[in-house]
């Protein structure tokens, strides 16, 4: 699972005509008109792994936010004409399965379903059998002057599912019967199955749409098994300081305190 996550935590080199790539592949903008955003993994998922991406840039004017999913298609088998969209384009070529990201995302279930499962504060996110240490996949606010004011409501995850530093992911969990739930993962919370059926046996790859208001996002490495020792001390200091903004007094190296302030 680990080196497959290295391999999988960039972007496919296949993707949407008005998209451009940073060189190592890790963020991807729109740089134009508000389509042709599409892009993919690098590699299939193995099953339970989190592929995810924090929204970095936000572009107005724009209706409509942020698409995800999954697709057997290998995206490299799209290399002569990545469709427009991925909603409807690339789901009505069959074998993929996309949702949009919606302003009240994570806080709609569908009714006579679940809605969002297991506490934020839970160290772990649980989704069939994978077991995900949730800090990595939850959004958090820049700190400014007002941070202490927030502070209190990004700890209780209700950062708005569309918002800028809200994190997407998406993953797929087998079943019995040899198929697979896609479950879309929004700031650390499960948002339930949004799709059954899929083809577990099957190469599936992360699909992510730069659409519309969404002009930019960049792939968040996701941990499995024991946290790192930075997000480890970032746990600790964030729980003995009044606000983010008092890590500024705290005698760390530049990089952790970027990491505890920003993350």
């Amino acid at each position: 699972m680990a080196a497959r996550g290295r391999l999988s935590a960039r972007f496919h080199r296949v993707h949407g005509a008005n998209v451009r790539l940073d060189a190592s592949r890790t963020r991807a903008t729109r740089v134009q008109s508000f389509a042709h955003g599409l892009c993919f993994s690098q590699e299939p998922l193995a099953p339970g792994q989190a592929f995810a991406v924090e929204i970095e840039e936000k572009e107005p004017g724009w209706c409509g936010h942020l698409h995800v999913g999954l697709t057997a298609r290998d995206p490299q088998g799209l290399a002569a004409a990545v469709p427009e969209y991925s909603l409807p384009d690339l789901v009505n070529m069959g074998d993929s399965w996309v949702f949009a990201i919606t302003r009240n995302h994570n806080r709609v279930a569908a009714e006579g379903t679940e809605g969002p499962r297991g506490s934020p504060r839970e160290p772990f996110l649980v989704v069939g059998q994978a077991r995900i240490p949730r800090d990595a996949l939850v959004g958090r606010s820049r700190p400014s002057r007002y941070s202490h004011i927030l502070d209190d409501l990004y700890r209780a995850n209700v950062l708005p599912a569309t918002a800028r530093r809200s994190r997407i992911g998406v993953l797929y969990a087998p079943q019995p019967d040899g198929t697979a739930d896609m479950h879309i993962l929004i700031n650390g919370e499960d948002m339930g199955p949004s799709a059954r059926g899929l083809p577990a046996a099957r190469p599936l790859y992360a699909v992510v749409d730069v659409f519309a208001s969404t002009k930019s996002v960049r792939v968040i490495p996701v941990e499995y098994g024991f946290p790192s020792l930075q997000t480890l001390c970032r746990i600790v200091i964030q729980k003995h300081v009044v606000h983010r903004l008092a890590i500024d007094g705290l005698d760390l190296p530049p990089p952790l305190r970027s990491f505890c302030q920003d993350e």
